[in-house]
């Protein structure tokens, strides 16, 4: 059964920072009934829920939204929408091709999500993203990747300073912590001006580094912590950590986004892709997908070729058989994203919903 035989409406909606756009479908001859466009704040969510029932039979089970953005500039509607009885699905990808021949608005674009729902298995509808855990997850994760360039940030001032002043400190190589805590706790010293304002800088970026750092890792006890709640079995998986499992949730989402375990290898950038030309038959390492998701599959990839035994057994075994390393690391991805997918699936229906 497809959506339309399903619902007696759809309802296409273009997210945005400050406006909603909604365009409704009567599935029953295809037909465009009504497009407006809403405030993205809580009163306009309310009233184009209202404006919704009022356009249609008043019934919410007859209506499915199809909505992008719902893990994003939609979150706050897809909760009310919920909240109210509606079904919400993730609108399809857009056809960029359509696109160059129909042109591009809101109002195009909420149609365009409308239509290409209607012809959607049931069973085939891309739930969409919710819970507060791995909204937190998702929160945590970026928090930490802006905290982390700016903790490498500083190290690179810091060390650069301290390379073209002198200010007693030797930083020929790498600042070890006890070396960045030193001249976090200078203080002034009655010396020329320019050297004073130099030292003064050093000290800032030093407490900067040090402050970064505890707050890096306050947000690894968090990031295990809810690790935990949603995955816990995932921390079992050889070389996968809070963080990077914190990466692997946050694009999974929930059980339903992706079908199989192609679906997730394809999301992750982790299928093949074939490279053959002549009597060369080959792969080459896919550059498509989450490259979030795909530079922690690469992470562990790594963290076993340089720790585990097996692994390691299975590069030199294909070494001497002619591989190149690229082509054993994407072979090594391909079996770590088939592991997670399975551990996932595995745990997920023993797990309380989040």
């Amino acid at each position: 059964m497809i959506v339309a035989d399903h619902f007696g409406f759809v309802v296409g909606i273009d997210t945005h920072a400050k406006t909603h756009t909604l365009a409704i479908i009567n599935t029953a001859n295809g037909e465009e009934i009504a497009n407006e466009t809403f405030p993205a704040n809580a009163t306009g969510g309310n009233r184009a829920l209202s404006w919704i029932l009022r356009c249609t039979d008043g019934n919410p089970e007859q209506v499915l939204l199809s909505m992008e953005g719902t893990g994003s500039y939609g979150a706050k509607l897809r909760q009310q929408a919920s909240d109210a009885g509606f079904q919400v699905t993730e609108a399809p990808v857009p056809n960029q091709r359509l696109g160059r021949y129909q042109g591009k608005s809101d109002s195009i674009d909420a149609t365009r999500a409308a239509r290409a729902t209607l012809s959607i298995p049931m069973d085939r509808l891309r739930e969409p993203r919710s819970g507060q855990n791995h909204m937190a997850l998702r929160i945590l994760s970026n928090a930490r990747r802006t905290m982390a360039r700016e903790r490498t940030a500083a190290i690179n001032a810091l060390t650069a300073l301290l390379r073209v002043v002198d200010l007693g400190m030797d930083a020929r190589k790498p600042l070890t912590v006890t070396q960045i805590q030193t001249i976090a706790a200078w203080r002034e010293r009655d010396e020329e001006f320019g050297v004073q304002t130099c030292r003064r800088e050093a000290t800032r970026l030093a407490k900067q580094i040090l402050t970064l750092q505890e707050q890096m890792a306050k947000n690894h006890s968090e990031l295990e912590a809810l690790v935990q709640q949603v995955q816990p079995a995932l921390l079992n998986v050889y070389g996968i950590g809070p963080v990077l499992a914190a990466i692997i949730l946050t694009a999974w989402s929930h059980t339903g986004r992706l079908r199989s375990e192609a679906a997730f290898a394809a999301l992750a950038g982790t299928c093949p892709v074939p490279a053959s030309s002549g009597s060369n038959t080959r792969f080459r390492l896919n550059r498509g997908g989450d490259r979030q998701l795909n530079k922690a599959i690469y992470t562990i990839a790594l963290i076993r070729m340089n720790r585990d035994a097996a692994t390691r057994d299975y590069v030199a075994k294909r070494t001497s058989q002619g591989r190149t390393k690229k082509e054993i690391i994407r072979s090594l991805k391909r079996y770590i994203t088939r592991q997670i997918y399975r551990t996932l699936m595995a745990q997920e229906a023993l797990l309380p919903a989040t």
